[in-house]
């Protein structure tokens, strides 16, 4: 892929400052990051890493995970109709007294392996919420509910930012990453996006760096045709073109040769980004491991391959905790749902499994964790041949730290009629907050319980919600 400036600036502007921006009004967060990376240095020591996998448009948990016996799946079949889920489940063998009557898509063997070993576990009915709330304090409105219920992107953003009371609150990802990436010691961000721009990495102190999954993505400039991401997509300037092009532009951007600050601006991130995807090219192109399981040649597993190269990398980088987002799509399914979703699930599953197995080939599996999010779940009541948008939905967590082949939280009824978890309409009311999701994995990540820089600092609302710690790591 050839790159002119525009798409290298628009691509690049999140890292330009290495990640760290010099105009943000967050005064306090620096502090709090300054006085975090000195008196935790310690308790931080050794690698980990989140990543989040975002499932765009709001996947249909209740099909995902399925129920096979007992009144939950007479409840399921009632309610599903035609969209029901019948053959060649895969079926979940919990590894504590949880459910037993549970299965995984037909798609997903490979997820299915990975809970029945113990490397995966399922969060049950989670979703933006701004208090605990049941269905009678819904409908009499005696307990206020997020804004713009059922919306793509507002639901995208609640969970990005578990925040909906503040429609321009940063991410749940940035404000972690601001208090803890003083612990790296490279320049090179500690957010990094194979998905473009994202609500859930932006940082008052860090902004992320994005990528292609394809690899470090160049100025046409500086580029003279051996080096494109693809064969043959790139003018070959010749080596005499490419260092004019390359002189003149440098000369442009040069300390001190600009007349005023929007263009000092402008040069300064301009150098800073040409900076960090210089040592990423470098410590990228020293770090290629061969994978023993091969990643699926999807949009997905293209993504979680660089995740797992820049893992390779992260000595070469200086990095001690990174967050990483990726992302795939086609998950709004109103129609279609059951050969949709087979082509969805499938992709994850086969993705996951492949990250996973990349991790322990790496010896990292410990100090890596992955996890899903999506704008919502999608409706109990089927839709003809889809469903419509819900709120509640069930997520997975795995690595080599979670507390795996287990369930955490409450399964909700699945009853068609008188359902005491349904909003009226088929949304499942969620019983657990995407506060009490996020903060489990920031404490893994090293956010300290108390005090300055800690869990409450990063989730205000959490409080108000009966455990800030859902359990699912070690």
């Amino acid at each position: 892929m050839h790159v002119n400036r525009r798409q290298f600036l628009r691509r690049s502007i999140a890292a330009a400052l290495g990640g760290v921006s010099l105009y943000s009004a967050a005064g306090s967060l620096r502090l709090m990051a300054a006085s975090l990376g000195a008196q935790r240095a310690s308790a931080l020591a050794g690698y980990k890493a989140l990543v989040c996998v975002f499932l765009f448009g709001g996947n249909d948990s209740f099909n995902t995970v399925v129920p096979v016996s007992g009144q939950a799946r007479t409840d399921y079949l009632a309610s599903r109709g035609a969209l029901a889920q019948t053959a060649n489940l895969n079926p979940l063998t919990p590894l504590d007294a949880g459910p037993t009557n549970y299965a995984l898509h037909a798609s997903m063997p490979e997820m299915a392996a990975l809970f029945n070993a113990g490397r995966a576990g399922i969060v049950a009915n989670v979703g933006s919420l701004l208090y605990p709330i049941t269905s009678a304090q819904y409908h009499a409105g005696t307990v206020p509910s997020p804004p713009q219920l059922f919306s793509h992107v507002d639901q995208q953003a609640q969970w990005q930012t578990s925040r909906p009371d503040d429609a321009n609150a940063l991410g749940w990802g940035g404000r972690v990453a601001d208090l803890l990436h003083t612990t790296n010691s490279g320049q090179v961000p500690m957010n990094i996006t194979l998905s473009g721009n994202n609500a859930f990495q932006r940082g008052a102190v860090v902004t992320p760096y994005g990528m292609d999954p394809r690899g470090v993505g160049r100025m046409s400039y500086q580029d003279n045709g051996d080096e494109c991401w693809i064969a043959g997509s790139c003018s070959d300037y010749g080596a005499a073109t490419q260092a004019l092009n390359q002189a003149a532009y440098d000369a442009l951007i040069a300390p001190g040769a600009q007349v005023n600050a929007l263009e000092r601006a402008y040069a300064g991130a301009t150098s800073h980004s040409i900076a960090n995807y210089q040592l990423l090219d470098t410590a990228l192109g020293a770090n290629a491991p061969s994978w023993t399981t091969p990643f699926p040649d999807s949009d997905l597993g293209g993504q979680l391959q660089m995740v797992a190269r820049l893992i390779s990398a992260r000595g070469a980088l200086g990095m001690n905790r990174q967050i990483f987002f990726v992302s795939t799509g086609n998950y709004d399914t109103h129609t279609n749902q059951l050969d949709d979703q087979n082509g969805n699930l499938a992709e994850l599953s086969q993705a996951i499994k492949a990250f996973y197995d990349a991790t322990v080939q790496m010896g990292v599996a410990n100090a890596v964790t992955s996890f899903t999010a999506s704008d919502f779940g999608r409706s109990l009541a089927a839709n003809a041949s889809g469903t419509d948008h819900g709120w509640g939905g069930h997520h997975f967590v795995l690595g080599g730290s979670v507390q795996g082949g287990r369930f955490y939280g409450t399964l909700p009824s699945l009853a068609p009629n008188g359902n005491p978890d349904d909003t009226g309409w088929g949304q499942i009311i969620p019983t657990i907050a995407v506060d009490q999701y996020a903060a489990t994995l920031a404490r893994w990540l090293g956010v300290p319980d108390t005090g300055a820089g800690g869990i409450a600092d990063i989730l205000p609302n959490l409080g108000r919600f009966a455990s800030a710690d859902l359990g699912f790591m070690t």
